[in-house]
């Protein structure tokens, strides 16, 4: 019996939507913070994450207008409140999320 994979894609209207996944998760029993990653596919400019295990994988993703201009988002834990920052600062309230930046991927975003 082969197991069959199947992939999902969610589209975000804003950035702050789709880190609302990232602040959910690092919050779950688990604790766990999904890879926020980056890569210029089609001459788009992709901000994505991707949650879920083998065979049910969900990528959620937005299309920014530029690159990202520096390595890490700092995401406020009790507001979700963010800010790109250079690097991992002090805030203990806050998760510092570096931005992964990508040359390919297998990934066929339904764009």
């Amino acid at each position: 019996m082969s197991q069959e994979s199947f992939t999902t894609y969610l589209k975000y209207e804003t950035l702050e939507d789709m880190l609302k996944v990232i602040l959910y998760s690092a919050q779950s029993a688990l604790g766990l913070t999904p890879m926020l990653y980056h890569i210029n596919y089609n001459n788009q400019q992709i901000l994505f994450i991707q949650t879920g295990a083998v065979g049910a994988v969900t990528i959620h993703f937005i299309i920014q207008d530029t690159r990202p201009s520096k390595k890490f988002i700092e995401l406020r834990r009790l507001t979700g409140e963010f800010q790109f920052a250079e690097r991992i600062g002090t805030d203990t309230q806050s998760l510092y999320i570096p931005i992964v930046k990508l040359e390919k991927s297998t990934l066929k975003f339904p764009i």
